[in-house]
C-alpha cells in the first residue's frame, strides 16, 4: 500500500494558480487549485496535517512528531521549498506576508482592499505575478527589486526590460538596484525602508525572495544532500530505498549532462512519475526538458531550457510589441528560449534544446522559417 504524510492539512493540490487566478479571487479553492480526490480504491492512506522530524535509512523507517516510527520499502521525500526570510528589523511584523501555499495566498487575499497600498520584495517569478493580480485587485504597488531589471537571473537583461515595461506600463512603481533594510509599524507593517534611506509606506509587504530546500529530516541520514537532495536520473538517492522528487530534489539531467535542482510544476509532475516507477522497479528516466509558464496582466510568459550561461540571444518577432520568442545561445546552439505570447513557437523550440545541434541564428531569427525544419534528424 502507500501512505501519504504531509504536513498541511489540505489533500495534495495545484500551486500555481495560488499567484494568479486564486489570488484575484476569480474562482474558489476547488475550481482553481484541484485538490486531489482519493477515494478507498485508490488504496492510499493519507495522514494529513502531520509532521516528519527524520528519516531513519538503516531502520528503513521514518519518525513524526511525537516519536511515532512508521517503516517502509521505499520513501519518497518531497519535502518541497521553503520561502527565504529577510533578515532585517521588523519581519515578523504583521502584514509582512509570503507566498508558498494556500494559507498565504489566502492571507494575502484577506489583507486586500481595493485602494490599499502594498509593496511587493523581489520581483521573480512569485514577486511580478503577485504584482499583477495586485494591481487587478486594485491595489497601490511598490515593487522592490536589487537586480537590474525582474528576472534578470533567468531571462537575462533584454528580456527583462520588457517584463520592466509591462509592470511599468500597469502602474507598478518599479524600484530597481534598491534593496530593503527594515519593515516598520506599531504591531502592524506601515512602512518599508529602503537601502537609499527611502520610506515607503504600505497597508501590506509580500515577500518573494528565493527559497531553500526543504532537506532538514534528513540530517544525520547519510543520505547525500547539495542546495536539495543529490538523485540520479532514475529519481534515486544515495541510500538504498530511499528517492526524492520534486523542489527539493537535485537531478542529474541526461540532456543537461549536470545537476539541476527544478523549481518547476511541469519537473514534479513529470519527475513524480518517474520516481513512482523507479520505486516500483521499472527502468524510468527523468529526462524532460523542463518549461514553465507565468500569468502576467495580458501576457503569457513562457520558458524552456536549462541556460546558466548563454553568449548570444536571438530574437523571433518584437520585444517592443511583446509578442517574440528569444533564444538563448551557446556556442551557436539553443540552451534555452523564452517566448511572450507565441506558445507554439516555443514548444518547437525543445527539440532544438534537447537536440543540441549548432543552428544558424538568421534562420531562427527568420519568423518565415519553421522551426521545425531546423531539428536536428534522427539518424536512419
Amino acid at each position: 500500500g502507500v501512505v501519504l504524510i504531509g504536513e498541511e492539512s489540505h489533500p495534495p493540490y495545484d500551486r500555481p494558480q495560488l499567484s494568479k487566478q486564486f489570488l484575484c479571487g476569480d474562482a474558489s479553492v476547488d475550481e482553481v487549485i484541484r485538490p486531489l480526490r482519493l477515494t478507498p480504491e485508490h488504496g492510499v492512506e493519507t495522514r494529513l496535517g502531520t509532521r516528519v522530524v527524520r528519516v531513519l535509512p538503516g531502520e528503513h523507517a521514518i519518525e513524526l512528531a511525537g516519536g511515532e516510527r512508521v517503516g517502509y520499502d521505499r520513501l519518497l521525500v518531497a519535502t518541497g521549498v521553503r520561502n527565504r526570510r529577510l533578515p532585517v528589523p521588523g519581519a515578523g511584523l504583521e502584514g509582512v506576508l509570503d507566498l508558498r501555499d494556500l494559507a498565504g495566498s489566502e492571507r494575502i487575499r484577506a489583507a486586500v482592499r481595493p485602494g490599499c497600498r502594498a509593496v511587493v520584495v523581489g520581483m521573480g517569478f512569485i514577486g511580478c505575478e503577485v504584482a499583477s493580480s495586485l494591481r487587478r485587485l486594485g491595489v497601490e504597488v511598490t515593487a522592490i527589486e536589487p537586480l537590474a531589471v525582474p528576472l534578470e537571473r533567468s531571462l537575462g537583461e533584454e528580456v527583462g526590460r520588457v517584463v520592466e515595461g509591462m509592470h511599468r506600463d500597469h502602474g507598478v512603481d518599479l524600484r530597481l538596484g534598491e534593496g530593503v533594510t527594515a519593515f516598520e509599524g506599531d504591531g502592524r507593517v506601515e512602512r518599508v525602508v529602503t537601502r537609499r534611506g527611502d520610506r515607503v509606506e504600505c497597508d501590506l509587504v509580500v515577500v518573494g525572495v528565493g527559497v531553500e530546500p526543504a532537506v532538514e529530516i534528513l540530517a544525520g541520514s547519510g543520505v547525500d544532500v547539495d542546495d536539495g537532495v543529490l538523485v540520479d536520473e532514475r529519481c534515486r538517492t544515495s541510500a538504498p530505498d530511499v528517492f526524492a522528487a520534486g523542489d527539493v530534489a537535485r537531478h542529474h539531467h541526461p540532456v543537461a549532462g549536470r545537476h539541476l535542482r527544478v523549481e518547476h510544476w511541469q519537473n514534479a509532475v513529470t519527475q513524480g512519475t518517474v520516481a513512482a516507477r523507479s520505486m516500483l522497479g521499472e527502468d524510468a528516466v527523468h529526462d524532460e526538458v523542463p518549461w514553465f509558464w507565468s500569468d502576467q496582466y495580458d501576457c503569457n510568459l513562457q520558458y524552456t531550457g536549462f541556460a546558466q550561461r548563454w553568449d548570444r540571444l536571438v530574437v523571433r518577432g518584437s520585444l517592443e510589441e511583446r509578442s517574440f520568442i528569444a533564444f538563448q545561445l551557446s556556442d551557436r546552439r539553443v540552451v534555452a528560449a523564452i517566448a511572450i505570447n507565441q506558445g507554439r513557437d516555443l514548444r518547437r523550440s525543445v527539440p532544438l534544446i534537447r537536440g543540441g545541434a549548432e543552428v544558424d541564428p538568421e534562420q531562427l531569427a527568420d519568423p518565415a522559417v519553421d522551426l521545425r525544419t531546423l531539428q536536428p534528424r534522427s539518424p536512419v
